[in-house]
């Protein structure tokens, strides 16, 4: 929300970061900001800049391009803060005695970041991604072994193993008594067009 104490020197201010900060969350070039926007890119670049003085039509048009409401490209900062409870994060049973639990509860598009959890003895087969994907697994207690394409790795607690996602793959809790728990992060392949 705007603040009307806000001098128009600092709604400037706040354009240019907001709008800065918003494009490369976005991962857009001005270049491409402006195209989206239907703007030259050097109204984009004064108004990070904070040079510039856009009419309402502009601003409109770049908020809309960044799927924003105006007042939040005209906004003082604040920090965007937000708290899950355990209970408010669904985990998953696949079966086998896993449970996978999100690391990160927000939507990452190009990494599935997930904390395993293992009963004694538990076991699950991994499902091959795209070529190009890669797979970390840090062991964070008791000791795991991970096949892949039939090659056996065992890690133990601070372990740490990296393989290609596409290939066969599968988590094994190496104890029969003790539970294990490890992080899997998967580093997306991005599908060819």
């Amino acid at each position: 929300m705007i603040d009307q104490m806000d001098e128009p020197d600092q709604i400037a201010s706040h354009l240019a970061r907001n709008l800065a900060a918003l494009r490369h969350v976005r991962g857009q070039t001005q270049d491409a900001l402006a195209k989206t926007a239907g703007v030259p890119r050097s109204t984009i670049a004064n108004l990070e800049s904070g040079e510039g003085n856009p009419s309402l039509a502009v601003l409109v048009k770049v908020a809309g391009a960044l799927g924003v409401p105006i007042d939040e490209l005209l906004a003082s900062p604040r920090a965007r803060v937000r708290k899950w409870s355990a209970a408010d994060i669904a985990a998953q049973h696949p079966g086998g005695g896993i449970t996978l639990r999100p690391l990160v509860p927000e939507p990452s598009p190009n990494e599935l970041l997930n904390i395993m959890d293992f009963a004694p003895g538990a076991n699950l087969r991994g499902t091959p991604h795209l070529s190009g994907t890669r797979e970390y697994f840090t062991c964070l207690e008791g000791s795991v072994v991970i096949y892949v394409s039939g090659d056996r790795h065992e890690l133990s607690t601070g372990d740490v193993l990296a393989f290609p996602g596409n290939l066969p793959h599968a988590y094994q809790n190496a104890s029969q008594t003790a539970a294990a728990r490890g992080i899997s992060i998967v580093v997306l392949a991005k599908a060819e067009s």
